[in-house]
């Protein structure tokens, strides 16, 4: 059994571009609305709800277990009809994982992100990925994604000939 371990580097645009976007108003297009009592950060994620009869769906999801890592990863997902984007409501920071879109799924493609708790992420259509992975008991996130009668979630289990870790980076905020 191989062990890969993977650091989770900072969240930035460039980094996770093959991914997704990045949803945060630091360096974004902005404009003044309201008769110039609020900035508008526009268009920050491309939301994808492709397929017949989806639409749109705005939820809220709260941690009910977090994350402590170092994490093994044994499970990720995909979205093959539509984009799925997480906007945290707190500045705590989370665990992203990530592999690009196809059949298979290698352990060395994987890539880890944690984010700085004021960014987001929008993840495109057929984009693997690890269930949200918060580090606070009662972390909220907005979540907007696809619903539809069409089934949106593949999962596949990891892990079983290999183990695959997540640990933070070092960093000033992040042990």
């Amino acid at each position: 059994m191989a062990t890969y371990t993977l650091i989770a580097e900072p969240l930035t645009r460039d980094g996770f571009a093959p991914f997704g976007d990045v949803i945060e108003a630091a360096g974004a297009r902005h404009f003044s609305i309201n008769a110039g009592a609020m900035e508008r950060f526009h268009d920050l994620a491309r939301v994808d709800v492709s397929g017949a009869e989806g639409r749109a769906a705005i939820s809220i999801a709260r941690c009910t277990e977090p994350t402590v890592p170092p994490v093994r990863v044994s499970l990720i997902e995909r979205h093959p009809l539509g984009s799925q984007a997480f906007m945290p409501l707190s500045d705590a920071p989370f665990l992203i994982v990530v592999a690009p879109p196809g059949e298979a799924i290698a352990p060395s493609e994987l890539k880890a992100f944690v984010s700085n708790g004021a960014q987001g992420i929008n993840y495109h259509r057929g984009v693997w990925h690890v269930p949200l992975m918060a580090m606070q008991t009662g972390q909220e996130f907005i979540v907007v994604d696809r619903t539809g009668p069409d089934a949106n979630c593949d999962e596949r289990e990891l892990g079983a000939t290999d183990q695959i870790l997540v640990k933070l980076c070092k960093g000033p905020d992040l042990n």
